[in-house]
């Protein structure tokens, strides 16, 4: 799930020269390198001879210091008051008795001496240099340039090999091709619809985070910084892997081999470049085996790291990818900290330290879930807001669409991707949904199921487009559930998936609205103007995609298509596919924005409801909460390092 964007920002990217400019330059400083030398070494043995012959000068008696700028030898008999100066602002010089003369003297001369004979020593290695022939000087030059090479290739050496660890079993990437033709059909055009946002993208944004598909130019929001990363190359790679869009997709590796940089001075969301690049990215190794994919990810990851330097590890929401400077949005409850964010860390670090033998990324989510376990809960519910300094809750307001969202997903997720295992996490997340059926939880007069918003003890009967993605996530959970509650989950489920499907069919456009109400007569549906809007957002059809595998009810392919022809009908532009700002207008406005989600999730998921089971078998994959794909860890008796640290 993804918090939406906010203001945006432009990017510029620095160019670079062309390799056979690169080589010419590099061959110039060579040569150059060479006169320079053999210049410094004769500039240096004039300096000496002039510096030195100043100390040969006869010595003055008078004179009680040398002139050398050097503070403790100016004015070795000057005593300073502490405070620097007196009120009059004069330095006072103490008078001192013969002894302390002649010591000084003594120090003077013996500054001489060493000064004397450091000057010999450098004319004599200068007298050296000069009888060289001039192949020696060339050998000794090369020496040097040697040598200077050599430090500059520790300096900008890549980062240290990865350690080998055995690669999850990767199954069902190549496959789910479905058997009845009229729904092969539809995945065809689902296919078709990701050709035309990519094709557009690489035409009229390449290497900018998204697409303005009107303007037909880049565009980017401040979650990114002020950089261009190429956010929607990043997120899209697993979807053209999936759909064997295959030179679509090397395309992409070859942008991000080349111009993917994470050394910059942008400041970016540590949850968004979290789930969208380091998810994206790690997926994209895990389908296509590509190495790059590894390495830019735990390059990332590092540049994330000092997010967590808060007094209770509870990471800011941005950081500067250069400074390693953090903090927090300034709306979010007195600086704090949102739980959607910080909670949804989870999956990839785990990952990381998987892939890295790097105990530090799981030892920081682990020490987040420790944290939140020991804190009071209102009403057993987590609020949204949480202060990185001291530890304490913002305001009591609780949600399982827009800022609590992703949390509650991850750890469900989190116990999924551990084969199972991680019972801490499950036992956590089955507390918090039982808390969230008893508050939040309601059937509308309508008899439409909804998760409302709890706020200071008060429910808003309001249900985001966000929180719809939770009917897949009841169902993604029913099995395992406690108390043989599996059947209950699977119900609860579909009533979600139902509600969200009558929030987009009682719109002019068939499209869903951002948020919608429940009362005062309506139902499902948006009221005021700034929630009529649709931005390509995924939910709905993510619940539609875990529905249709755990039931194979066909109305759940129905709704999807219902929904991929709105998107088609209202959404499509020449430049790509475009939000748009009223789903009840019959002449909509578009927002001008072609969101990176849109190719990894929306058009995703409606590529895998209309596949067969055995393409991404839910067995084997997890999806992170902006549906890439990272496989089940199977452990067994493998220990994630720090796994025992973080135990404690």
């Amino acid at each position: 799930m993804t918090t939406p964007a906010l203001l945006p920002l432009s990017g510029r990217r620095i160019p670079t020269l062309s390799p056979s400019a690169a080589s010419f330059t590099h061959h110039r400083a060579t040569l150059r390198l060479s006169e320079k030398f053999i210049l410094l070494l004769i500039l240096s043995a004039f300096i000496t001879l002039c510096f030195g012959a100043f100390f040969f000068l006869p010595d003055n008696s008078k004179h009680k210091r040398f002139d050398l700028g050097l503070e403790d030898v100016l004015i070795p008999h000057i005593d300073l008051p502490k405070e620097g100066k007196h009120a009059s602002g004069q330095v006072v010089i103490h008078g001192q008795g013969g002894h302390d003369e002649h010591r000084h003297r003594e120090e003077e001369e013996s500054l001489r001496d060493k000064i004397r004979a450091d000057h010999e020593r450098a004319l004599q290695e200068a007298k050296e240099k000069l009888r060289k022939s001039r192949e020696e000087l060339q050998a000794e030059i090369q020496t040097e340039k040697n040598k200077v090479m050599e430090d500059l290739k520790k300096i900008h050496a890549g980062p240290k090999p990865l350690p080998p660890v055995p690669m999850p079993k990767v199954v069902g990437i190549s496959v789910g091709e479905p058997s009845e033709p009229d729904v092969k059909e539809k995945r065809d055009k689902i296919r078709e619809m990701m050709k035309h946002a990519w094709d557009s993208y690489r035409q009229y944004g390449w290497g900018h985070n998204e697409l303005k598909p009107l303007a037909k130019k880049g565009h980017s929001t401040n979650i990114f910084g002020n950089s261009q990363l190429g956010a929607t190359i990043v997120d899209a790679l697993d979807t053209l892997y999936i759909m064997g869009l295959h030179e679509e997709f090397k395309d992409g590796q070859e942008w991000i081999e080349q111009n993917l940089d994470f050394s910059v001075n942008a400041e970016v969301s540590v949850f968004e470049v979290n789930i969208r690049f380091i998810g994206g990215l790690l997926a994209a190794y895990y389908l296509s085996g590509q190495e790059v994919f590894k390495l830019k990810a735990v390059q990332l990851a590092e540049k994330l790291l000092p997010a967590f330097n808060t007094p209770t590890g509870i990471p800011w929401a941005m950081v500067n990818l250069k400074s390693g400077v953090g903090r927090n949005w300034g709306w979010a409850s007195a600086g704090s900290s949102i739980l959607a964010e910080f909670g949804t860390l989870h999956m990839e670090f785990v990952h990381l330290t998987y892939l890295t033998g790097n105990p530090t990324y799981y030892q920081k989510v682990m020490h987040i879930r420790k944290l939140l376990a020991k804190m009071d809960r209102p009403n057993g519910l987590y609020p949204n807001y949480l202060n990185p300094r001291t530890g304490r809750w913002g305001q009591h307001h609780t949600s399982v669409g827009g800022l609590g969202d992703s949390f509650y997903e991850y750890l469900l997720k989190a116990w999924l991707m551990s084969d199972k295992t991680d019972t801490e996490a499950r036992k956590t997340y089955d507390d918090a949904i039982e808390a969230i059926e008893r508050h939040l939880i309601r059937k509308s007069n309508g008899g439409l199921t909804f998760i409302g918003e709890w706020k200071n003890g008060h429910l808003e009967r309001k249900m985001g487009h966000l929180a719809c993605f939770a009917g897949g996530m009841f169902a993604l959970g029913a099995d395992g559930s406690s108390d043989d509650k599996a059947g209950h989950y699977l119900q609860l489920g579909a009533e979600i998936a139902h509600t969200c499907h009558e929030s987009y069919d009682r719109t002019v456009l068939k499209l869903g609205p951002e948020a919608f109400k429940f009362d005062s007569g309506l139902e499902a549906v948006a009221v005021r103007q700034n929630e009529k809007y649709y931005i390509l957002r995924p939910e709905v059809i993510e619940t539609y995609w875990y529905m249709w595998r755990f039931t194979h009810d066909p109305k759940y392919r129905q709704w999807g298509w219902e929904a991929a022809q709105a998107i088609d009908k209202y959404c499509r532009v020449s430049g790509g596919f475009s939000g748009v700002k009223d789903v009840y207008s019959s002449n909509p406005t578009y927002d001008d924005v072609q969101q990176s989600f849109f190719l990894a999730e929306t058009l995703k998921y409606l590529y895998l409801l209309f596949s067969s089971d055995d393409l991404m078998p839910l067995e084997s994959w997890v999806f992170n909460t902006e549906a890439h794909p990272l496989p089940v860890l199977h452990l067994g008796n493998i220990t994630l390092p720090g796994s025992e640290l973080a135990q404690r």
